[in-house]
């Protein structure tokens, strides 16, 4: 148990480093995982969209059809939670919305 632990601990790193460096399928694969709890992770819909809306925003089409999908199952403030994490988290990466 520990080691997939220490796997799934592994894998979001290196998902969170490749999503800083600006990979939209690094951002999708993180909403993905919040989403289903996969990598040990609870299911977590506020995280997901925010992983989601950072994946749309640079152009990742599967990243805009969760980010939909999932906004259906949260309310309005866990939404509004969602876009200020992911502007925060753009902020303090440093890394720019795609055009």
């Amino acid at each position: 148990m520990a080691n997939s632990l220490k796997t799934a601990a592994f894998l979001i790193e290196s998902r969170l480093a490749e999503a800083a460096r600006g990979s939209s399928e690094a951002l999708y694969e993180l909403g993905v995982a919040y989403s289903t709890g996969t990598y040990g992770l609870g299911v977590d819909l506020v995280e997901a969209h925010k992983w989601f809306n950072l994946a749309a925003l640079n152009g990742n089409a599967n990243g805009q059809m969760c980010r939909a999908e999932i906004a259906e199952e949260m309310s309005a403030r866990e939404i509004a939670e969602a876009q200020r994490q992911a502007r925060a988290w753009l902020a303090e990466t440093g890394m720019r919305r795609a055009a």
